[in-house]
């Protein structure tokens, strides 16, 4: 474990506030990066991504880069701009 493992762990258990929003934070930016990932894997740039949607860079960029008040259609757009289908699970 690094330090800034060691960090968080010590925080976590001193306030709960802290470890509530953490694991908050760090889910919604695993969908960013999640996001981010397929559109690469199918090679697209945010460009691409952008005319297929009828919106701008900077909307894909917000998406992938702040997709903590995503909406479920929007998911559903950019899964299917990069030719894929979204699937949800509830865990």
């Amino acid at each position: 474990m690094d330090d800034l493992e060691k960090y968080i762990e010590l925080r976590k258990k001193r306030s709960r506030a802290f470890a509530k929003g953490f694991e908050t934070g760090y889910d919604q930016f695993k969908i960013g990066v999640m996001l981010r990932a397929a559109r690469e894997e199918a090679g697209f740039t945010q460009d691409d991504i952008a005319k297929r949607l009828s919106t701008k860079k900077s909307a894909i960029s917000r998406i992938e880069n702040h997709a903590e008040d995503i909406r479920l259609s929007t998911l559903e757009k950019f899964a299917e701009a990069i030719g894929k289908r979204l699937s949800l699970k509830i865990a």
